[in-house]
């Protein structure tokens, strides 16, 4: 279906629908999805995300996922000095230091992530994750909560910070290193 929109764009609308089937009950939900022609600018969807204009910040995030943690944070730290509004970086420095073995410095790290962005699911998942390397289980399960009223169904975030506090339950409080 398409509808006119000021100045000439148009919108390409799609209803999609969601079955449930909970016990012998099927409930639907329409959801409208729209984006609008080019007629103001490109797409947000078709525009590179900020992040990948800064090669510090891309270098630093192919070191992490090479498991070179040293190496990213100096990186990083050169990223949320130029920016210090980019959540995205904040998060990668938090995870770097989390994972170069200092979870309590990477606490206020994830918080000034979650303090830019309060939605911010990877950085309430990677703060739930230290708060167990931490010991600190009700802290850790605060963040489970917040990724639960986050994501609408649920998201890869939630299943990977409650499979590692059903983990740390199930161990008596031992972690083994997650994520």
């Amino acid at each position: 279906m398409d509808i006119t929109w000021r100045r000439g764009a148009r919108v390409t609308a799609a209803v999609v629908v969601v079955s449930v089937l909970t016990a012998g009950v099927v409930m639907t939900t329409g959801v409208l999805i729209a984006t609008r022609a080019a007629a103001d600018g490109p797409s947000p969807a078709r525009t590179p995300p900020p992040n990948a204009a800064d090669p510090d910040y891309t270098t630093a995030v192919n070191a992490i996922k090479a498991q070179k943690y040293a190496a990213a944070i100096p990186l990083l730290e050169g990223v949320v000095k130029r920016d210090g509004t980019n959540a995205d970086a904040y998060n990668w420095l938090a995870y770097a230091t989390r994972k170069n073995g200092d979870p309590a410095a990477s606490i206020p790290l994830y918080q000034k992530a979650l303090a830019i962005d309060p939605k911010h699911k990877g950085a309430h998942e990677y703060i739930g994750e230290a708060y167990l390397m931490l010991n600190d289980l009700p802290k850790a399960k605060e963040h489970l909560a917040r990724l639960n009223s986050i994501c609408f169904f649920s998201c890869e975030e939630y299943r990977d910070l409650k499979s590692a506090v059903e983990k740390y339950e199930k161990s008596g409080g031992k972690t083994s290193g997650s994520r």
